[in-house]
């Protein structure tokens, strides 16, 4: 096949043009941030200015505040009429009626407190959730770092255990089931019988499933650490035993999610529980065809891997997040979801082409022509989910883009979205004979997954869980320490996957051109080592992210600036005290 031609073909421009979006849309986030960033700076500014102003009022000052406030808290005592009373302005609408701040004949109000009304054991239990999903993230991607400096100095370490043939599988383990599946559990358990507006069914089952989920995680850990795996695939190498007891979990919540839904007081089931009950069901089925051993022989186990590893992507990470970002989403931007026809279009395509697209990894093999046909049109048919689902939260945010500015959790969601239209219409790209021809089997694999799997799914996670842990415990992290996790981790991102993808492409045409095997080991060398530079700053995000999730556990109060006379004195006296 010529590779003269590379940037005539349809998938090599589509992909160039899916790289674009995320950059342009960084190189705005970065515009938006930074002049978020100057206006934090102004107001701290503005507090330090005003701590000054505290410290420096005279006694007289002190007294006409004292009186404004007299003022402020004027009421009708049905005798000014006839009063002998002064001339005064106590009800407070004459003097600086421009100037002051408020409406001084409405009472003033107090803040609304973020923490939501939830049951204390209910809030605990998911906060163990995401505590442990946090967990298996630093682990994961610990792992992940390590074995990114490997590919720059494969001669670091000489130690069974820590080879990369058995790091590596610990690594996506590790992200799969500990992070990320542990966190989607854990944000469920709000969903579901919030949007049914009735009780969890059984909260102790919870805790039965996160154990369940966290021991197989650590079980399948130290046994592939050990040299003791399925001896399958790609992502299912834990062994059958590992995996029932995470199945084991798996069902016990989706017969909890259920039971709850059976009781809601609320006449239709939203979209959302449609999507997280769907994602549980999938995976069962899932994990039972990938480890009943009667048609793993031959190219049937093949075929089988192809079904398992997309699907667990598609059917049950991106499924369940997508049900957790039509709740989490119109709550955050305070508007209804843009259409719920699109949502049910959407979730009825996802399963219609998703299960038919796992094939399209073996284009070109020993597997019927047919068969890799229809993979192929299954991914073309994935546009249709995948467009329906973008334009429904893009048009979400119509007519509340200028929130994006002033928000820290928005730009995750707005990440996320993005990635899923970029990184899934990669994937259709990906399909096609020829860039298939070019591009599998090489690390252009590797940047794809992480796009989809880093790119939508653990920036959504992120945005769910920035949203959601504050109205729980009531705190919120710092917004400095949200802005630094997210450009590093958005920077690293792009730094470990756009390299990558061009290293492949080199990479895949001197495979096309019979150059030898080792040629193309070389040709990678500086590219390898831009994932590694990505990947460390990817690693530095989650450890932003750990501390973060701590300050919203642990707690922090935010700097309020008094504007009325009240408020400006309850705070002179505050200082005063905290100086003496």
């Amino acid at each position: 096949m010529e590779t003269r031609d590379l940037f005539t073909q349809s998938g090599i421009i589509i992909t160039l043009l899916l790289i674009l979006l995320p950059v342009l849309t960084a190189v705005v986030l970065i515009i938006i941030k930074a002049n978020s960033a100057i206006k934090e700076y102004k107001m701290g500014v503005k507090v330090e200015n005003f701590n000054t102003y505290l410290k420096r009022l005279s006694i007289e000052e002190i007294n006409q505040l004292k009186r404004r406030q007299e003022e402020q808290e004027y009421s009708l005592n049905n005798n000014e009429l006839g009063s002998n009373l002064p001339p005064a302005d106590k009800k407070g609408l004459i003097h600086n009626i421009i100037e002051e701040p408020g409406l001084h004949f409405i009472e003033t109000k107090k803040k609304a407190q973020p923490k939501h009304h939830i049951a204390p054991e209910l809030a605990r239990l998911i906060v163990w959730y995401l505590a442990c999903g946090a967990f298996w993230l630093i682990f994961g991607t610990t792992v992940g770092e390590y074995l990114g400096i490997k590919f720059s100095a494969p001669d670091i370490d000489h130690i069974s255990w820590l080879s990369f043939g058995r790091l590596r599988p610990v690594h996506t383990n590790a992200v799969f089931w500990g992070w990320a599946s542990i966190s989607m559990m854990g944000l469920a358990y709000y969903v579901v019988p919030r949007i049914s507006n009735t009780a969890i069914h059984h909260i102790k089952w919870g805790y039965h499933t996160l154990v369940a989920m966290n021991a197989a995680v650590i079980i399948g850990t130290i046994s592939l650490m050990a040299g003791i795996n399925n001896g399958g695939g790609e992502y299912r190498e834990y062994t059958w035993p590992v995996m029932c007891l995470f199945g084991y979990g798996i069902v016990l919540s989706l017969v909890n999610f259920l039971r709850t839904i059976s009781k809601r007081t609320t006449n239709e089931i939203y979209v959302s529980n449609w999507y997280i009950i769907s994602a549980l069901m999938f995976l069962l089925v899932i994990v039972g065809v990938a480890y009943l051993p009667t048609w793993q022989k031959g190219l049937g186990e093949t075929i089988i891997q192809g079904y398992y590893m997309h699907q667990g992507v598609g059917m049950w990470f991106m499924l369940f997040c997508l049900g957790l970002m039509y709740y989490f989403l119109p709550q955050q931007l305070n508007k209804p979801i843009y259409s719920y026809g699109l949502g049910i279009l959407a979730f009825w395509a996802q399963i219609l082409f998703y299960t038919l697209i796992g094939t399209h990894h073996f284009i070109f093999s020993a597997i019927p022509w047919w068969l890799q046909t229809v993979a192929i049109i299954g991914s073309a048919g994935m546009l249709i989910p995948v467009i329906a689902g973008t334009t429904n939260f893009i048009l979400t945010f119509n007519g509340t883009w200028n929130k994006v500015a002033h928000s820290y959790t928005l730009p995750f969601y707005l990440t996320g979205i993005i990635f899923y239209f970029t990184g899934s219409l990669q994937g259709t790209v990906e399909a096609f004979r020829f860039t298939n021809l070019l591009w599998h089997f090489t690390d252009f694999t590797v940047a794809h997954s992480h796009l989809t799997m880093y790119g939508i799914i653990t920036f959504m996670l992120w945005a769910f869980i920035y949203t959601l842990v504050p109205r729980l415990t009531g705190h919120e992290p710092s917004h400095i320490a949200v802005g630094i996790h997210f450009w590093l981790a958005l920077i690293g991102l792009l730094f470990y996957t756009i390299p990558l993808m061009i290293g492949a492409t080199f990479k895949g045409l001197s495979w096309m051109d019979g150059k030898p095997f080792m040629e193309s080991v070389v040709l990678m060398k500086p590219y390898w080592l831009w994932r590694a530079i990505g990947g460390s700053l990817m690693w530095l995000s989650h450890l932003v992210f750990i501390y973060n999730f701590y300050r919203m556990v642990k707690g922090r109060m935010e700097a309020n600036i008094p504007t009325t006379a009240k408020d400006i004195l309850k705070a002179k006296e505050k200082l005063e005290t905290a100086t003496f």
